[in-house]
């Protein structure tokens, strides 16, 4: 992509209405419009962003066995009459009526629509387990919609739905779900710590809630520090094995760390006081396990292996697509702009010509954007003829992780140079040996790429 033709409706000025450093940046750097309180239309930049991300959590759903669908964002209220939810879920709710005074709601969560779907096509224990899930858009009439994207009205979630014959079946549902989201958040260069939690209108005895740290967190958190060192890696998982997947959920849960919901301070004092941390934290995730709490009223049963039918065991687990941008953006920025992890940069680098017009500069360019694109590599080259300070000023806002710079004098050596935005060290090579280590970069994040089934 050439930024000459590009739409990215940059600003230079921070707008009044954003406090917090991500809403700063994601309006600066053109990712997103305000159209109503709480709710964003996503621009080319912010969307690329959001589907590299959305694409992460397909991937990683899809590779512990999870099986995704699509349902609607409007829902029939006598679902929800049902569960009992409907007059209970409170004013976050938006209520609709159609043309034919039928009673609707936007979606802000899926457990009645979902246990639906089941209840009507699946009868037996021979058909389980099964994990549905799907990302769709969901609305929650926030009372005060701030902070950007991190607590608007309208967001894009991914939320599964697991189906068991027993307790034991569904808890290993569970613990899969916290194993899949290590491993998503991983890849999106986040530490994001699974934490005791309260299950709130969703509702059920085991949840774990996933927090980003962060200085403008909305949620105070009490950890051991220890927590924050713990990573899966390239380990191998196999989602099918109980006991290495509990093993997993124990070294990431053994550690102290709870929300200030759950927290106890007695537990707390256990934690020797060097490794002992309060601080806050973004949310960016949540698992729950809820037993029969919505397949009991709602007739989701099958038959088991002695002719009985009975209620099956359900969980539900979600994650925010749309806030992890302004969560990864939160734990990873500078005073220049965004710092994008390789895993979720809307493009691999920038190309920046220091001499738009010069035949060596504008040809050294064009042949590095093409022997990326033979590489499956996206470049940003901005080809615009802009002084040189104007346009590595935009490569920081953005925030993409490399940049290649071309200039005569380099050229006349037979270098470029490819500087990284998180440490800002620069190296000269040649133009074939950046390539080289852009492939070399961003190999171990191709690896673990996907296909969505």
């Amino acid at each position: 992509m050439r930024l000459s033709r590009y739409f990215l409706p940059v600003l230079k000025e921070t707008p009044s209405e954003a406090q917090i450093v991500s809403h700063r940046y994601m309006l600066r750097a053109g990712m997103i419009r305000q159209q109503a309180a709480g709710i964003y239309s996503w621009l080319p930049l912010g969307y690329r962003v959001l589907r590299r991300i959305e694409q992460i959590v397909h991937e990683e759903q899809v590779r512990a066995g999870h099986i995704p669908l699509l349902m609607p964002t409007l829902q029939p209220a006598d679902l929800w009459r049902e569960s009992g939810r409907y007059d209970d879920y409170g004013e976050e709710m938006l209520r609709i009526k159609d043309r034919h005074k039928r009673d609707l709601l936007y979606g802000p969560t899926n457990e009645e629509m979902i246990t639906d779907i089941f209840r009507a096509h699946v009868n037996s224990y021979k058909d389980l387990p099964l994990t549905l899930y799907h990302i769709q858009w969901k609305f929650r009439d926030e009372i005060r919609p701030r902070f950007g994207v991190m607590r608007g009205r309208e967001f894009l979630m991914k939320d599964g739905y697991t189906f068991d014959i027993d307790k034991e079946a569904a808890l290993h549902a569970y613990n899969r779900h916290m194993v899949s989201y290590l491993r998503t958040y991983e890849r999106m260069g986040l530490t994001a710590i699974p934490m005791r939690a309260a299950s709130g209108p969703i509702g059920g005895d085991n949840t774990h809630e996933f927090l980003v740290l962060a200085q403008t967190g909305e949620s105070e958190v009490f950890y051991d520090d220890r927590v924050t060192g713990l990573r899966l890696g390239q380990r191998e998982i196999d989602y099918t094995d109980r006991a290495q997947v509990a093993a997993v959920c124990e070294e990431f849960t053994t550690l102290y760390a709870r929300t200030d919901e759950t927290h106890d301070e007695s537990d707390f004092a256990s934690v020797p006081e060097e490794h002992r941390k309060v601080g806050r934290a973004i949310e960016v995730g949540q698992i729950f396990y809820f037993s029969t709490k919505y397949s009991e009223p709602m007739g989701a049963v099958v038959v088991n292996e002695k002719g009985e039918r009975v209620p099956v065991h359900m969980g539900s687990h979600g994650i925010g697509v749309s806030r992890l941008l302004g969560a990864i953006i939160e734990a990873s920025h500078d005073d220049k702009g965004i710092i994008w992890p390789e895993g979720v940069t809307p493009f691999h680098c920038g190309i920046v010509n220091l001499k738009q017009g010069d035949g060596a500069a504008d040809a050294a360019c064009e042949g590095l954007y093409k022997a990326l694109a033979a590489q499956g590599l996206e470049a940003l080259y901005d080809d615009r003829n802009e002084r040189a300070g104007a346009k590595f000023a935009t490569m920081d806002l953005i925030g993409l992780p490399w940049r290649i710079t071309v200039g005569p004098r380099g050229l006349e050596k037979g270098v470029v140079e490819l500087t990284c935005r998180k440490t800002g060290e620069s190296e000269e090579l040649s133009p074939e040996a950046a390539v080289d280590r852009l492939v070399q970069v961003y190999a171990p994040h191709r690896a673990l790429e996907g296909v969505i089934v």
